[in-house]
């Protein structure tokens, strides 16, 4: 029993395969892992720029959330309570 031939392309990682290659030169795919034919992001809806098909990966980046109000006026209330402590101190 002979094996298939590999993809012309790797459906894992998107790099030329060689016609008689046992394993994607790039991520190491291989029959034993099992050639795809499609890439396991086919289903996903994903944008071009978030799969790297056209130019660099697209970077996320965390939004910063602000204080929530019950810290700040815990911070209030212990800065309060030290300066009324040092006065009365003095």
């Amino acid at each position: 029993m002979s094996t298939p031939p590999p993809p012309e392309t790797c459906a894992n990682c998107g790099a030329d395969i060689p016609p008689r290659a046992r394993a994607c030169p790039a991520c190491g795919a291989d029959e034993g892992t099992g050639w795809r034919e499609a890439s396991v992001y086919d289903g996903l809806n994903l944008p071009d720029a978030a799969r790297g098909d056209d130019g660099p990966a697209q970077t996320w980046t965390a939004r910063r959330s602000p204080v929530p109000w019950y810290w700040i006026l815990t911070g209030c209330f212990l800065l309060a309570g030290l300066i009324l402590g040092a006065l009365a101190l003095g």
